[in-house]
């Protein structure tokens, strides 16, 4: 029984290594993966719970293990360029990488320079300290407000809009404060320099859970939209390869088992796809 038992765990074993090894040969790497073996990425590691940097050191979140999962698959390593948000489009216009591994929303400006696979959903909301949460309960609860934005980010974007909006209803405006970074908008709001941070529903849902309430997310959903991974525009191979991927993780349940892991089972799509011009986005 016991030789019958290796033998069994044996065969289960090549089983599951064929099936790896056919699901890697799906999935045809791009002419720099092949070239170099390593799949390049820029990313932050400042925006949890997509991408941040663990206890130990380690780049953790969603955005880093599924690149890690694309990385097996074509069989290459992983390389992470740290690089601030701003940059990362400029930085693939200027051919200084392929893959710019972050959750940017589809614009039409930012397709004039670059293409994106889209892997997930989410929209844009409000998060302020649960002292003034009473104070955004209203339906245009932004107006008058000192709000916080990444640089870059589309909800630099809905800002304006929304300011615009203020200006409409003869309403206090909204005064926007840029920010690099994710981090530097949280500072901000705790020490009272703003009164609202406008990002990622994912992402700010997931802080007021991991800090304990130092901030809650308050009424009121903007833009609702895919998010996905930018390329260089044109790059047909490098986009393919990422669809490919992704594809292949969501349909063998990797995919599911990341997003449960921090609680964004809701975000998730059920096919990745290419996105090169605004009426390719799937609402």
């Amino acid at each position: 029984m016991k030789r019958f038992g290796l033998t069994l765990g044996s065969a289960a074993a090549a089983v599951l290594a064929f099936a790896t090894m056919v699901s890697a040969a799906e999935v045809k790497k791009s002419p720099e993966v092949a070239e170099t073996g390593k799949l390049t990425i820029a990313n932050t590691l400042e925006y949890a719970p997509f991408e941040f940097t663990s206890e130990d050191g380690k780049a953790v979140g969603i955005n880093i293990e599924l690149a890690e999962e694309t990385a097996k698959l074509v069989g290459a390593e992983l390389d992470i360029l740290r690089i601030p948000f701003p940059s990362m489009i400029p930085g693939l216009s200027a051919g200084k990488f392929k893959v710019a591994w972050e959750t940017f929303s589809a614009t039409e400006d930012r397709l004039k320079s670059v293409d994106f696979v889209m892997f997930i959903k989410s929209g844009i909301v409000a998060s302020t300290t649960p002292d003034k949460a009473a104070n955004f309960q209203s339906e245009n609860n932004l107006c008058g407000k000192r709000v916080g934005v990444i640089a870059g980010a589309v909800s630099e974007q809905i800002a304006d809009r929304l300011n615009e909006d203020c200006k409409t209803k003869s309403l206090p405006e909204l005064t926007k404060q840029i920010f690099p970074e994710g981090k530097d908008i949280i500072q901000a709001l705790l020490s009272d320099r703003l009164d609202a941070k406008l990002d990622d529903a994912t992402a700010s849902g997931y802080f007021e859970v991991t800090s304990g309430g130092k901030l809650v997310v308050v009424p009121g959903l903007y833009d609702v939209a895919p998010l996905g991974v930018a390329i260089p525009k044109g790059d047909a191979a490098t986009a393919e390869m990422l669809r490919g991927a992704l594809q292949t993780l969501i349909e063998n349940g990797t995919y599911k088992t990341i997003m449960a892991k921090y609680g964004m089972t809701s975000a998730m799509i059920e096919e990745a796809y290419v996105v090169d011009s605004i009426d390719k986005i799937r609402k």
